[in-house]
C-alpha cells in the first residue's frame, strides 16, 4: 500500500513541477512580447521645492527623425515656454555633449539640452544602453548650477565615476569616465 501512496505523492509533485514550469514560460513569452514594466524615477527630494523641474522631450519624438544608431538629436530639451523663462540652456562653463569612449558605440557623441537625462535599457530612456549589465532604468544626469550631477537609480549593477561606484549624486567634472555595464562615455564642452 505505500508503494501506491509514494507513487501518487510523486505524480502530483510532477504534475506541480509541470505547472510551475508551464507558468514560468508564459511569464517570459508575456515579459518579451509586452516589455518590462517601466517603474517611475523617483525625484530628487532635495531639489523638489527649490529648483524648477523641466519635462523632457518624450522619447518617441526625438528618436524618430534619427537613423537607429546615431546620436543627432538633442535629449533632454525642454518644451514650450519654460524654455525661455527658466534659460534651461547650459550655462557656459559647463559640458555640452555626451561622448562615448568605449562600448558598441565607442565614438558616438550627441548634444545635451539643459534637462534631466535619463540613461538606461528602456526605450523611454533619453540615453538607451542596450547591454546585459544596464538596468532598464539605470541612471540619471542632472543640471544643477554646479554642473553636471550623476545619481544612480538604484541598478542592479551599479554606475562607475572614475573607477568608484556611485552611491549618491556625484558631480561630474569634463572628461572623468562614466561606466554603466559595458559603456564609458564622458561629458565634454
Amino acid at each position: 500500500m505505500t508503494t501506491g501512496l509514494t507513487l501518487l505523492v510523486l505524480r502530483f509533485a510532477f504534475l506541480a513541477v509541470l505547472w510551475l514550469f508551464v507558468f514560468v514560460i508564459v511569464f517570459a513569452l508575456r515579459s518579451d512580447l509586452f516589455g518590462q514594466r517601466v517603474r517611475t524615477i523617483p525625484t530628487d527630494p532635495k531639489a523638489g521645492a527649490s529648483a524648477p523641474t523641466t519635462p523632457t522631450v518624450p522619447a518617441t519624438a526625438a528618436p524618430a527623425a534619427a537613423a537607429p544608431g546615431a546620436f543627432t538629436e538633442l535629449i533632454g530639451q525642454p518644451a514650450g515656454p519654460t524654455q525661455q523663462q527658466s534659460g534651461s540652456a547650459p550655462p557656459t562653463g559647463v559640458a555640452t555633449r555626451l561622448v562615448i569612449t568605449e562600448g558598441s558605440r565607442e565614438g558616438m557623441e550627441m548634444p545635451l539640452g539643459g534637462g534631466p537625462i535619463t540613461i538606461g535599457r528602456s526605450s523611454e530612456s533619453n540615453v538607451v544602453i542596450r547591454d546585459d549589465y544596464t538596468s532598464t532604468n539605470h541612471a540619471r544626469l542632472d543640471l544643477r548650477g554646479e554642473g553636471w550631477v550623476l545619481s544612480d537609480l538604484e541598478s542592479t549593477n551599479g554606475t562607475f565615476v572614475n573607477g568608484q561606484k556611485v552611491t549618491g549624486p556625484v558631480t561630474i567634472a569634463e572628461r572623468t569616465p562614466i561606466t554603466i555595464g559595458t559603456t564609458t562615455f564622458e561629458l565634454r564642452r
